[in-house]
C-alpha cells in the first residue's frame, strides 16, 4: 500500500514539510510506503482545453512541467493527502494550478481516483486555515474519494520553517491523521471487497 502526498507550498523545507515528515514516521511504523511530491513553484495552470478528457490520455497536454508525474503517482498510489500552506485565506496559487490540471485529467473522465484514501492539512499564520482546509476537502469530494478525519480539523500553525512543531496539538492532530489513514487502508484491504464500477461522468452546464 502506498499514499503519495502532494505538496503544494512553493517553499522547500517549510512548515507543510515538517508537517508531512511526522505523517512519513508514522507510516513507516505502520508499513505503510509514503511518498511526498513537491512540484514548486514552476507549474503552469490549466488551460481548460479539454484535450486530457476528449482524448482520455490520462495526461495534460502541458509536458514541460512535474504536473504529469504527479498525475501518475496519484493514479497508482492507494491514498493521496492534500497540503498546502495558506496564501490570502486560500490553497497557494500553485497548488489550484496542479489540482485543477490533476482533477481534470484523473478523475473528471473515467474517474482514476475513485475511491481512492484522500485528506488534507494545511498550515498557517494566522487565519484562513478552515476556508483552505475545506477546499482541498472539496476538490477530493469530488472525485469520489475516501475522506479521512483527524480528532480535529488539519490546520497547524506556525509563520517561520519549523514553527509548526511547536503548535503541539497540531502536532498530534496530524499524527492522528496518518495513523487514521494507514489504519483505513489495512480496513479496505483486508476487507477484499471491489469497489463499486466507475463510470464516465455526466457533465452538463446550465444551457444543456
Amino acid at each position: 500500500m502506498k499514499v503519495v502526498a502532494i505538496n503544494g507550498s512553493p517553499r522547500k523545507g517549510g512548515n507543510c514539510a515538517q508537517c508531512l515528515e511526522v505523517m512519513a514516521q508514522v507510516f513507516e511504523r505502520e508499513g505503510i510506503e509514503f511518498e511526498v511530491v513537491q512540484p514548486g513553484a514552476k507549474v503552469h495552470p490549466c488551460l481548460a482545453c479539454y484535450h486530457c478528457l476528449d482524448n482520455g490520455t490520462l495526461r495534460c497536454i502541458q509536458n514541460d512541467d512535474s504536473v504529469n508525474e504527479v498525475i501518475e503517482k496519484c493514479i497508482a498510489a492507494d491514498g493521496i493527502v492534500l497540503a498546502s500552506p495558506v496564501y490570502h485565506g486560500g490553497i497557494a496559487g500553485n497548488m489550484k494550478c496542479i489540482l485543477d490540471r490533476l482533477m481534470l485529467a484523473a478523475g473528471c473522465g473515467e474517474n482514476q481516483l475513485h475511491h481512492k484514501v484522500g485528506a488534507a492539512l494545511v498550515t498557517l499564520r494566522r487565519s484562513g486555515g478552515m476556508e483552505t482546509y475545506q477546499q482541498l476537502l472539496g476538490t477530493m469530494d469530488a472525485m469520489e474519494m475516501v475522506l479521512v478525519t483527524s480528532d480535529y480539523w488539519n490546520a497547524v500553525h506556525g509563520a517561520d520553517p519549523g514553527e509548526v512543531l511547536e503548535d503541539t496539538e497540531g502536532m498530534d492532530v496530524v499524527e492522528h491523521l496518518a495513523e487514521n489513514i494507514a489504519w483505513l487502508l489495512k480496513v479496505m484491504d483486508k476487507a477484499g471487497i471491489a469497489p463499486p464500477a466507475a463510470h464516465h461522468r455526466t457533465m452538463t452546464n446550465f444551457i444543456r
